[in-house]
């Protein structure tokens, strides 16, 4: 008797050890664990509303078509919201639901409605976003983890020279993020609209041949200023600029009135310091071009001095758009 009471029990078994005690449907999983029963427009809302309610172990749903508008899964009196990890609810209707701070992880949203629905605090790190449809959707403080899944496959087919298939998912995932961005700009959630135009930039440029000179130019338009979403980035890039520059006047020298300010094996470590920090404030004023007071540039010491300031211009320039663009928004 305890034999058939088991196997009439569905088989699946959650990522923390815990099997669902739902009657089986006859292939060995419940309604709602059963990948096989068409649930294609049933309305559902009521009915999970109320297997949830009652502790029903909400992993690994299989909901695809599934009609769930209206839906409320939210966690009352919790900070926490419901654990519905690896579930399926391809094109599923989950439009006008509340699902504050639920957990999706791993879960396949591709192509489901989640318009006017509330997504505030989700976890989707790992889910197939792939279609999804946002209109006005509220998305402030979702997680979508250092790499979606789309974007961690392909990089991982990339590693195995699978160049085809690895493109094919890149271009996905700057779909997913162009979507994203989309939505999050209509919110005015301009951090997180930041980020995904950077990284739907970023699966743009993993589209492009190695050592392309499109590829070439993307990657150091991103070193340099994150294509216009990281303004800190220019200003490392300057420091950069100024003390590897300051390191050239120092070896190449320069006049301070008639003195030589150089590199001498012959002088003491002092001396040789307090050259250095003459040659980074030097390099300081060539950057910014304010004058150069009593310094004269020597040799190749003019070279670097006019290919300094030439590129001073140009960074302060773009610092200041990037910035403007960024405080804009």
């Amino acid at each position: 008797m305890q034999e058939s009471e088991k196997q009439a029990n569905c088989q699946f078994c959650s990522n923390t050890g815990q099997y669902c005690s739902e009657i089986d449907m006859g292939n060995g999983f419940c309604f709602w664990h059963d990948p096989n029963f068409d649930k294609k427009g049933m309305d559902l809302a009521d009915k999970l509303e109320r297997y949830v309610a009652k502790g029903g172990i909400t992993q690994g749903l299989q909901l695809k078509y599934a009609n769930l508008s209206g839906i409320n899964l939210v966690k009352k009196n919790s900070n926490t919201g419901y654990d519905f990890s690896h579930s399926n609810f391809y094109r599923a209707d989950l439009s006008h639901a509340h699902l504050f701070s639920i957990k999706l992880n791993h879960a396949n949203l591709m192509k489901a409605n989640f318009n006017e629905a509330n997504l505030h605090c989700a976890q989707l790190e790992q889910a197939n976003l792939l279609g999804i449809k946002l209109n006005n959707t509220k998305i402030d403080n979702i997680q979508l983890g250092k790499h979606i899944n789309q974007e961690e496959l392909a990089a991982t087919l990339a590693k195995q020279k699978d160049t085809h298939k690895a493109n094919e998912l890149y271009l996905q995932a700057e779909q997913i993020y162009r979507d994203i961005r989309r939505a999050a700009e209509n919110q005015g959630i301009f951090e997180l609209a930041s980020q995904c135009m950077y990284k739907e930039i970023t699966m743009r440029r993993k589209q492009m041949a190695w050592f392309s000179k499109d590829r070439i130019s993307s990657k150091i338009l991103d070193l340099f200023c994150g294509y216009g979403e990281k303004p800190l980035n220019i200003i490392a890039c300057s420091l950069i600029l100024i003390f590897s520059c300051a390191l050239a006047y120092f070896l190449f020298g320069f006049y301070q009135g008639i003195y030589l300010i150089q590199f001498n094996s012959q002088l003491s470590f002092a001396d040789n310091f307090h050259h250095f920090l003459l040659s980074l404030y030097y390099s300081f004023l060539a950057f910014t071009t304010l004058g150069f007071d009593n310094l004269t540039p020597i040799g190749w010491s003019k070279v670097v001095t006019s290919l300094q300031a030439f590129l001073g211009s140009f960074i302060m320039a773009l610092f200041v758009l990037v910035f403007v663009k960024k405080m804009s928004r």
